[in-house]
């Protein structure tokens, strides 16, 4: 029994060794654009890794003023909670339908959204460009929103989905027999009952819109007024010139949000997913 234990607490130093190691690999990023966002330009192409001689608040200001950053940050605010709000609210009602109505049409309808989350983005960037231009989407607000809801719908459902076959028939019986509506058996009944899952579509939405680059600049592109955090940065990135120690500022300012947002919800995220595992 004691040989027994012994090889038992052995394994777990080993694994709580490497969880330490992968963990400090993660927040290595963390720690570079912390440290380099405080040096001059010149510190960081000398030596990047060592900590700064002088710490350089200065450059916070600078990037402040120079991106303009309360109007990208709106921006930003405003694109990731509208299309959070529409992926909640339609993957939800989507999904609901999906598993309270299992005809064949539905169980198709929802491996077209499974096989959908596997096709690669780059190989419809094109296609999108064209179809945004000729429905006129590029360069506002609906545009990007309705390209977001979109891109977003598929991976939502799948967890809804799976979380909403955990609720009890029995519950929505019962609001029925008390003379609700479906729409009242929903919302009143079911939404509610979906908090952890929602908590986790939310976060894991608000990550992939707040720090996306690619689809604001295939939507967006040069329109000035609707600039996202991560397009406004690189205006330090010039054909011969990089500002690094600009960018890597306004850049530790644009995350510095979603990771308080990240780190107030993380303990729902894990909650949720195993919930919406139960059944399958």
């Amino acid at each position: 029994m004691e040989r027994a234990l012994e090889k038992y607490t052995g394994k777990l130093f080993i694994f709580e060794i490497i969880s330490i190691i992968l963990g400090l690999m993660f927040l290595a990023p963390f720690y570079f654009v912390l440290v380099n966002s405080v040096k001059t330009l010149g510190e960081i192409l000398t030596d990047a890794a060592s900590l700064p001689a002088i710490f350089h608040w200065g450059n916070y200001s600078k990037v402040w003023d120079i991106i303009n950053f309360p109007k990208i940050l709106f921006n930003s605010f405003q694109i990731t909670v509208i299309s959070v709000i529409g992926i909640v609210l339609i993957s939800s009602m989507t999904a609901y339908r999906l598993v309270r109505r299992p005809t064949i049409y539905n169980k198709i309808l929802f491996n077209v959204f499974i096989a959908s989350m596997i096709i690669p983005f780059q190989s419809v960037m094109l296609q999108l460009v064209r179809v945004t231009s000729i429905l006129e989407l590029r360069g506002n607000l609906f545009g990007i929103v309705s390209c977001y809801l979109g891109f977003g719908l598929a991976l939502s459902v799948f967890l809804f989905h799976g979380f909403i076959k955990t609720v009890p028939m029995e519950i929505e019986e019962a609001a029925v027999v008390d003379g609700c509506t479906p729409f009242g058996v929903f919302f009143r009944i079911v939404f509610p009952l979906l908090r952890p899952i929602m908590v986790t579509v939310t976060m894991l939405n608000c990550l992939w819109i707040w720090n996306d680059y690619l689809l604001p600049v295939l939507v967006i592109g040069s329109n000035k007024e609707l600039l996202t955090i991560p397009l406004a940065i690189t205006k330090f990135f010039g054909q011969y010139t990089k500002q690094w120690d600009m960018a890597l500022a306004g850049l530790a300012i644009g995350v510095t949000p979603i990771i308080v947002f990240f780190l107030f919800l993380q303990k729902y995220i894990v909650e949720g997913i195993t919930a919406g595992s139960i059944k399958g």
